[in-house]
Protein backbone atom coordinates (compact mmCIF):
# COMPACT_ATOMS: atom_id res chain seq x y z
CA UNK A 1 0.00 0.00 0.00
CA UNK A 2 1.89 3.00 -1.16
CA UNK A 3 1.85 5.66 2.09
CA UNK A 4 0.93 9.57 1.04
CA UNK A 5 3.29 12.18 1.70
CA UNK A 6 1.33 13.70 4.08
CA UNK A 7 1.45 10.89 6.56
CA UNK A 8 4.90 11.02 6.44
CA UNK A 9 6.58 13.83 5.04
CA UNK A 10 9.57 13.06 3.31
CA UNK A 11 10.35 9.79 4.52
CA UNK A 12 9.16 7.42 1.97
CA UNK A 13 9.27 8.21 -2.23
CA UNK A 14 5.83 9.49 -2.99
CA UNK A 15 4.59 8.30 -6.30
CA UNK A 16 1.31 9.99 -6.43
CA UNK A 17 1.83 13.24 -6.61
CA UNK A 18 1.80 14.41 -10.56
CA UNK A 19 3.84 18.03 -11.14
CA UNK A 20 1.38 20.30 -12.93
CA UNK A 21 3.64 21.02 -15.93
CA UNK A 22 2.58 17.47 -16.93
CA UNK A 23 -1.00 18.52 -17.14
CA UNK A 24 -1.96 19.05 -21.18
CA UNK A 25 -4.03 21.32 -19.94
CA UNK A 26 -1.82 23.99 -17.90
CA UNK A 27 -0.80 27.43 -18.79
CA UNK A 28 1.47 27.48 -21.60
CA UNK A 29 3.20 30.61 -20.80
CA UNK A 30 3.92 29.73 -17.26
CA UNK A 31 4.82 26.52 -19.05
CA UNK A 32 7.51 27.89 -21.36
CA UNK A 33 8.77 30.79 -18.43
CA UNK A 34 9.42 27.13 -16.60
CA UNK A 35 11.31 25.81 -19.10
CA UNK A 36 13.55 28.60 -20.10
CA UNK A 37 14.08 28.96 -16.61
CA UNK A 38 15.57 25.68 -16.27
CA UNK A 39 18.90 26.40 -17.74
CA UNK A 40 19.61 28.84 -14.54
CA UNK A 41 18.44 26.78 -12.08
CA UNK A 42 20.09 23.68 -13.48
CA UNK A 43 23.55 25.49 -13.91
CA UNK A 44 22.85 25.97 -9.32
CA UNK A 45 21.59 22.78 -8.95
CA UNK A 46 21.67 20.29 -11.17
CA UNK A 47 25.50 18.71 -10.48
CA UNK A 48 26.06 18.52 -14.30
CA UNK A 49 28.79 20.81 -14.35
CA UNK A 50 31.29 17.95 -11.86
CA UNK A 51 29.47 15.13 -14.24
CA UNK A 52 30.79 16.50 -17.37
CA UNK A 53 34.43 17.17 -15.83
CA UNK A 54 34.48 14.02 -13.76
CA UNK A 55 32.93 11.37 -16.08
CA UNK A 56 31.43 12.75 -19.70
CA UNK A 57 34.02 14.73 -20.45
CA UNK A 58 36.69 12.40 -19.97
CA UNK A 59 35.01 9.66 -21.91
CA UNK A 60 34.23 11.61 -25.39
CA UNK A 61 37.93 12.84 -25.06
CA UNK A 62 39.01 8.94 -25.62
CA UNK A 63 37.39 8.84 -28.85
CA UNK A 64 39.38 9.58 -32.03
CA UNK A 65 35.91 10.59 -34.33
CA UNK A 66 33.18 12.71 -33.42
CA UNK A 67 31.00 11.03 -30.51
CA UNK A 68 27.49 11.09 -30.72
CA UNK A 69 25.53 11.73 -27.37
CA UNK A 70 21.77 11.66 -26.76
CA UNK A 71 19.34 13.19 -23.51
CA UNK A 72 16.60 11.42 -23.01
CA UNK A 73 13.64 13.44 -22.39
CA UNK A 74 14.92 16.59 -23.14
CA UNK A 75 12.70 19.19 -22.10
CA UNK A 76 13.40 22.88 -23.12
CA UNK A 77 16.99 22.03 -24.58
CA UNK A 78 18.98 23.51 -21.78
CA UNK A 79 21.03 20.84 -21.00
CA UNK A 80 22.16 19.96 -24.69
CA UNK A 81 23.42 23.38 -25.20
CA UNK A 82 25.01 24.14 -22.04
CA UNK A 83 27.23 20.92 -22.47
CA UNK A 84 27.39 21.21 -25.82
CA UNK A 85 29.39 24.58 -24.80
CA UNK A 86 31.65 23.04 -22.41
CA UNK A 87 32.56 20.06 -25.12
CA UNK A 88 33.45 22.77 -27.84
CA UNK A 89 35.85 25.01 -25.13
CA UNK A 90 37.20 22.02 -24.64
CA UNK A 91 37.71 21.25 -28.44
CA UNK A 92 36.10 17.95 -28.35
CA UNK A 93 34.06 17.29 -31.60
CA UNK A 94 30.41 15.84 -30.64
CA UNK A 95 27.23 15.58 -32.48
CA UNK A 96 24.11 16.37 -29.66
CA UNK A 97 20.88 14.64 -30.00
CA UNK A 98 18.08 15.84 -27.61
CA UNK A 99 14.78 14.47 -27.71
CA UNK A 100 11.50 14.65 -26.31
CA UNK A 101 8.04 13.53 -26.56
CA UNK A 102 5.91 16.14 -25.52
CA UNK A 103 5.54 18.86 -28.48
CA UNK A 104 5.49 21.84 -25.62
CA UNK A 105 8.69 21.21 -24.55
CA UNK A 106 10.39 20.24 -28.19
CA UNK A 107 8.85 23.81 -29.31
CA UNK A 108 11.19 25.36 -26.19
CA UNK A 109 14.14 23.34 -27.50
CA UNK A 110 13.55 24.23 -31.05
CA UNK A 111 13.35 27.83 -30.54
CA UNK A 112 16.85 28.18 -29.02
CA UNK A 113 19.96 29.60 -30.90
CA UNK A 114 20.70 26.57 -33.13
CA UNK A 115 23.75 25.37 -34.12
CA UNK A 116 25.46 22.74 -36.42
CA UNK A 117 26.23 19.90 -33.79
CA UNK A 118 23.00 20.02 -32.07
CA UNK A 119 19.41 18.65 -32.88
CA UNK A 120 16.13 18.44 -31.10
CA UNK A 121 13.48 15.74 -32.12
CA UNK A 122 10.39 15.16 -30.89
CA UNK A 123 10.98 11.15 -30.29
CA UNK A 124 11.52 8.85 -26.94
CA UNK A 125 13.55 5.82 -26.42
CA UNK A 126 11.33 3.56 -28.00
CA UNK A 127 11.16 5.01 -31.30
CA UNK A 128 15.38 5.39 -31.44
CA UNK A 129 15.52 1.62 -30.81
CA UNK A 130 13.36 0.53 -32.86
CA UNK A 131 15.09 2.98 -35.94
CA UNK A 132 18.37 1.39 -34.93
CA UNK A 133 20.19 4.09 -33.60
CA UNK A 134 23.33 4.15 -31.09
CA UNK A 135 25.23 6.63 -29.29
CA UNK A 136 28.62 6.47 -27.57
CA UNK A 137 26.55 8.41 -24.21
CA UNK A 138 23.44 8.50 -23.65
CA UNK A 139 21.89 11.12 -20.31
CA UNK A 140 19.43 12.26 -19.12
CA UNK A 141 18.49 15.05 -16.70
CA UNK A 142 15.12 15.13 -13.63
CA UNK A 143 13.89 12.10 -15.52
CA UNK A 144 13.70 9.09 -13.19
CA UNK A 145 11.76 10.49 -10.04
CA UNK A 146 8.82 10.79 -13.35
CA UNK A 147 8.38 6.91 -13.51
CA UNK A 148 6.89 4.57 -11.69
CA UNK A 149 8.50 1.04 -11.28
CA UNK A 150 7.55 -0.35 -14.90
CA UNK A 151 8.13 2.58 -16.74
CA UNK A 152 11.63 3.04 -15.12
CA UNK A 153 12.86 -0.69 -16.02
CA UNK A 154 11.65 0.51 -19.26
CA UNK A 155 13.48 3.37 -19.85
CA UNK A 156 16.76 2.18 -17.95
CA UNK A 157 16.64 -0.87 -19.90
CA UNK A 158 16.34 1.56 -23.31
CA UNK A 159 18.65 4.04 -22.61
CA UNK A 160 21.56 0.72 -22.36
CA UNK A 161 20.39 -0.52 -25.79
CA UNK A 162 20.78 2.68 -27.50
CA UNK A 163 24.65 3.60 -25.54
CA UNK A 164 27.52 1.88 -27.05
CA UNK A 165 29.83 3.56 -24.07
CA UNK A 166 28.06 4.96 -21.31
CA UNK A 167 24.97 5.95 -19.55
CA UNK A 168 24.31 8.49 -17.17
CA UNK A 169 21.24 9.65 -15.94
CA UNK A 170 21.19 12.35 -13.10
CA UNK A 171 18.22 13.49 -10.93
CA UNK A 172 17.31 14.79 -7.32
CA UNK A 173 18.01 12.69 -4.14
CA UNK A 174 15.10 13.11 -2.00
CA UNK A 175 15.88 15.04 1.39
CA UNK A 176 14.51 17.12 4.18
CA UNK A 177 17.48 19.40 3.98
CA UNK A 178 17.38 19.95 -0.07
CA UNK A 179 13.19 20.26 0.60
CA UNK A 180 14.06 23.45 2.63
CA UNK A 181 16.73 25.28 0.87
CA UNK A 182 14.97 24.57 -2.35
CA UNK A 183 11.89 25.68 -0.77
CA UNK A 184 14.01 29.44 -0.32
CA UNK A 185 15.92 29.19 -2.76
CA UNK A 186 13.54 28.78 -5.64
CA UNK A 187 12.33 32.30 -4.70
CA UNK A 188 13.67 34.79 -7.05
CA UNK A 189 12.98 32.56 -10.06
CA UNK A 190 9.72 30.93 -9.24
CA UNK A 191 7.52 34.05 -10.55
CA UNK A 192 5.22 33.47 -13.24
CA UNK A 193 6.43 29.77 -13.31
CA UNK A 194 5.98 26.32 -12.01
CA UNK A 195 9.38 26.13 -10.67
CA UNK A 196 8.43 26.45 -6.97
CA UNK A 197 5.26 23.65 -6.43
CA UNK A 198 6.76 21.84 -8.86
CA UNK A 199 10.13 21.37 -7.69
CA UNK A 200 9.01 20.20 -4.39
CA UNK A 201 6.62 17.76 -5.82
CA UNK A 202 9.55 16.45 -7.63
CA UNK A 203 11.81 16.13 -4.76
CA UNK A 204 8.99 14.42 -3.41
CA UNK A 205 8.77 11.93 -5.74
CA UNK A 206 12.01 11.45 -5.77
CA UNK A 207 14.10 8.97 -4.61
CA UNK A 208 17.36 8.36 -2.01
CA UNK A 209 20.39 6.78 -2.94
CA UNK A 210 19.90 2.99 -1.68
CA UNK A 211 16.58 3.35 -3.06
CA UNK A 212 16.95 4.07 -6.42
CA UNK A 213 20.40 1.24 -6.31
CA UNK A 214 18.02 -1.49 -5.11
CA UNK A 215 15.39 -0.69 -8.04
CA UNK A 216 18.25 -0.49 -10.83
CA UNK A 217 19.72 -3.60 -9.84
CA UNK A 218 23.87 -4.74 -9.57
CA UNK A 219 24.64 -2.99 -13.32
CA UNK A 220 23.76 -0.01 -12.49
CA UNK A 221 26.16 2.65 -9.94
CA UNK A 222 24.79 5.18 -8.14
CA UNK A 223 26.97 7.87 -6.84
CA UNK A 224 26.28 11.36 -4.68
CA UNK A 225 28.29 13.51 -7.72
CA UNK A 226 27.15 16.68 -5.57
CA UNK A 227 25.14 17.21 -2.71
CA UNK A 228 21.57 16.19 -3.27
CA UNK A 229 22.25 14.63 -6.55
CA UNK A 230 22.23 10.89 -7.25
CA UNK A 231 24.19 10.01 -10.99
CA UNK A 232 23.18 6.42 -12.26
CA UNK A 233 25.38 5.21 -13.92
CA UNK A 234 26.68 1.83 -15.94
CA UNK A 235 28.91 0.76 -19.39
CA UNK A 236 26.98 -0.66 -22.39
CA UNK A 237 26.82 -4.56 -22.57
CA UNK A 238 29.91 -5.60 -24.28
Amino acid sequence: MTVTAHRTGLAVRDEQLRELMDDPGCDRRRLDATLRRFGTVNRLVSGWGAVYRDRLRPFLAEHGRPARVLDLGSGGGDLVVRLAGLAARDGLAVEWLGVDPDPRAHAVATARAPTPSITFEQSDAEALVARGERFDAVISNHVLHHLDAAALASFTSLSAQLSSGIVLHSDIERSRTAYALYTVGITPFAPGTFLRTDGLRSIRRSFRRHELGEVLGDRWQVERPVPFRLLASRRADG
